[in-house]
């Protein structure tokens, strides 16, 4: 059967390419989103509070060189292949070098439904994937320039809505523990799946609007946007294999992998690269990848995954 948070996207969708009135309100779809984050961030705190720093810091370091690395791969294929110009091809690797919180969020639902199991501090890893990116793009679109504004991006990355409830999540989670989290297990827990089905209803309104855009730049972008997760998928496969993390958790690191930004990244590059086309990347990212990542993708993952782990068993 299909997982009903899949549904509440499709209905977005459909939705959004009838051109219907429905629509999230603002103020809903904020409070949504901050819900959303702070609840991946507290349940990573929780479970951080129980392991020692220094077992996750090869981890933390493979995941920040993945960020390096799938973006610096995306750039030339977009530059020379797709004949992107040199900004928007920044512009875009450094999206699919970066993370999606909503599509970490359903691979999260997806094990839960399954049942299996995963490393929870996983949210410490998505908040660090969400830097390297950012910061390769901006120097493959306009090198190590004085007139870079440094101070400017770091505010909007780190001081971003995202990484702060994350990591403001992650903080209180870590401090508080499970007992004190307790009384406000209702609303962070219990209602994570329905919270998720508003958030995904959303997302299928937006990524209708972004159709209009695929077909004005041609096919490789949409090639690209499900071909470039593919690869990804599989370096974090054999990343989280080499790592020892369980089936749940090398999961969970292909879909990181596979995911494409479509938060904090944008907001960086508008002040970094302002000369970069947003709707490029955004209906990469909105109109093909995230949909292919929900639908498709995940499952793919999950048993790309059960294969490494099998085949690594003999």
């Amino acid at each position: 059967m299909i997982d009903p948070i899949i549904l509440f996207f499709l209905l977005g969708a459909v939705a959004g390419l009838l051109r219907s009135e429905l629509r999230l309100p603002a103020a809903i779809y904020e409070f949504v989103s901050i819900v959303l984050l702070l609840a991946i961030g507290l349940k990573g705190g929780v479970e951080l509070a129980k392991q020692p720093f220094a077992s996750l810091l090869p981890q933390m370091l493979t995941v920040v060189a993945m960020g390096f690395g799938l973006t610096l791969l995306a750039f030339p294929v977009l530059r020379y292949l797709g004949r992107f110009k040199r900004a928007d091809a920044a512009s875009i690797a450094a999206h699919y070098g970066s993370v999606s919180v909503g599509t970490y969020a359903v691979a999260v639902a997806y094990l839960g439904s399954q049942q299996i199991s995963f490393e929870e501090h996983m949210p410490l890893l998505l908040v660090l994937l969400e830097v390297p990116a950012i910061l390769v793009g901006i120097v493959l679109a306009r090198g190590l320039s004085r007139q870079t504004r440094w101070k400017s991006i770091a505010h909007e990355v780190f001081l971003g809505k995202g990484i702060v409830l994350l990591l403001g999540g992650l903080l209180i989670g870590w401090v508080a523990g499970p007992d004190g989290l307790s009384s406000i297990e209702p609303l962070f827990v219990d209602l994570f799946k329905g919270i998720l089905a508003l958030f995904l209803l959303e997302m299928g309104l937006i990524m209708a609007t972004q159709m209009g855009s695929l077909r004005r730049h041609g096919p490789f972008l949409v090639v690209f946007g499900i071909v470039m997760p593919l690869f990804s998928a599989l370096v974090g496969t054999w990343l989280g294999w080499s790592l020892g993390l369980s089936i749940g958790g090398t999961t969970i690191l292909a879909t990181l992998a596979a995911s494409a930004s479509y938060i904090a990244v944008p907001a960086a590059m508008r002040i970094s690269v302002p000369e970069a086309n947003p709707t490029l990347s955004l209906a990469g990212a909105l109109g093909i990848t995230f949909p292919f990542n929900v639908l498709l993708g995940i499952p793919l993952y999950h048993a790309l995954a059960v294969w490494a782990h099998t085949f690594a068993k003999g």
